[in-house]
């Protein structure tokens, strides 16, 4: 299939473009789509409760599980939506540099959050933040600063964060900010594309008129089991002369 008139963000989840099966596929989610345990830390945003933007959000969800393919993917839940703003340790990932040189690689996970609590205690980050959608995946949403400004306030944080937590991910610099709302269990038909690129045609726009700025409570960081829930253990601050939006 041609897939010309196709966002070439989508035919990246075309099944005419994949010969492997997803990544996660097996690890952080068996095939019927229930999520594994995978324990680790993060630091998020998440959605705010009640706000403009999940309820448009939830709306993108609600569409996409309309779709007749929506069972090619495992659907994260609303209360998990969240935007990463700097990505900790996890269960399956014990190697340099996803991990600090100076800790054991087989350090439990719950004394790595535990290690980076006490690290985090009494950190300031950067200055405030807004955020946009920029695009729409199956996987969920593209996002990045509104500004140049806040693009440059994102990378302070991240900065400020990998200093904290003593190593830095290859693409720390090239990091796409992303909202997930599902994880592909199978790649998506050829054929059915043009459906899909309608569909995240229109709600690209609807997320554009409902939620032009989303609405993000402030950065915490979180610990998790598996992908269904990120328990916030510690909000953090930003530098003193400002807040987070």
């Amino acid at each position: 299939m041609a897939f010309d008139s196709i966002s070439p963000t989508l035919t990246r989840f075309a099944a005419g473009n994949n010969t492997a099966p997803p990544r996660h596929l097996g690890r952080r989610y068996d095939e019927s789509g229930r999520f594994l345990p995978e324990p680790g830390n993060t630091v998020v945003c998440h959605l705010e409760p009640g706000s403009a933007t999940e309820k448009a959000m939830i709306e993108v969800r609600r569409r996409m599980l309309a779709m007749p393919e929506a069972d090619h993917l495992a659907f994260t839940p609303v209360s998990s939506l969240h935007m990463t703003l700097f990505q900790g340790i996890i269960e399956y990932r014990r190697a340099l540099p996803y991990w600090p040189a100076d800790m054991a690689l087989d350090t439990p996970i719950e004394a790595m959050t535990e290690l980076y609590c006490t690290r985090l205690a009494g950190f300031r980050g950067a200055g405030p933040f807004r955020v946009r959608t920029i695009d729409i995946v199956p996987t969920g949403f593209t996002v990045a600063g509104a500004t140049p400004q806040d693009e440059k306030s994102l990378a302070a944080w991240r900065d400020a964060l990998a200093d904290r937590f003593g190593y830095r991910h290859p693409d720390h610099d090239a990091y796409e900010f992303h909202i997930t709302l599902a994880y592909m269990r199978n790649w998506l038909p050829d054929p059915c594309l043009p459906a899909w690129n309608d569909l995240f045609a229109e709600c690209l726009a609807l997320i554009a008129r409902e939620a032009p700025v989303l609405e993000l409570r402030a950065p915490a960081f979180c610990a998790f089991a598996d992908m269904n829930h990120f328990e916030e253990l510690l909000v953090l601050e930003p530098s003193r002369s400002d807040s987070v939006a």
